[in-house]
């Protein structure tokens, strides 16, 4: 009897492991750059044609009247989103996931990009949701945005969870009983003429 236990504790062991292994292959999906450094390959641009998106010492920049510049591949669910910005004083922008491929100011969720423009809602803030009134960057300073996104259940209730880090900062984690916006693309905002927008090495982590 004791060694029929000891053989099914050890299968049941073993099964655990493989288990936990294959989840942890599955966290540790390689990341994948969505910007080459160089051009525009796989954004658009939607909004004012007189707004600028151009590639300038191997980063995005925008700048001019309003506009959103969109990644083409996609949609995404759950993932791991992180980009280097940067972002002029006094300037305003938002880094957009589960947004749509032609999206405005209120397509998908809106991680607030902003040190010192004149809505107080700063960088760190996820818009309209959860909003960050301390600075935790300086303006025309590189910091790196991380996102973590992933639908889930918490007690019982279906929820999108919202994980916003900034410079390895983890300031929240917001939960979205709503499911307010269900997959998308990424984007970036050009706010506005009075705000520059630039964005480096931008990539992204699936998760299951």
């Amino acid at each position: 009897m004791y060694a029929a236990s000891s053989r099914w504790t050890l299968v049941l062991a073993a099964l655990l492991t493989l288990s936990l292994g294959t989840n942890a292959v599955a966290e540790d999906a390689a990341w994948t750059s969505l910007f080459d450094g160089k051009t525009l390959d796989g954004w658009q641009k939607v909004g004012n044609e007189k707004s600028v998106w151009e590639v300038k010492d191997g980063a995005i920049q925008g700048s001019g009247p309003a506009s959103m510049l969109v990644t083409t591949e996609g949609p995404y669910k759950n993932f791991r989103y992180r980009a280097e910005v940067k972002i002029n004083d006094g300037g305003n922008s938002g880094l957009y996931f589960r947004t749509t491929e032609k999206p405005g100011f209120s397509d998908g969720y809106e991680a607030q990009i902003d040190s010192t423009h004149t809505d107080p809602i700063r960088t760190g803030s996820l818009y309209g949701m959860c909003h960050v009134y301390k600075q935790h960057v300086k303006p025309d300073t590189w910091f790196t945005y991380e996102i973590e996104v992933r639908d889930d259940v918490w007690r019982g209730r279906d929820m999108t969870r919202i994980k916003i880090t900034v410079d390895g900062n983890e300031l929240y984690e917001f939960l979205d009983f709503q499911k307010t916006f269900k997959e998308g693309y990424f984007a970036f905002q050009q706010h506005d003429p009075g705000s520059k927008v630039s964005i480096r090495k931008v990539e992204v982590q699936p998760l299951p």
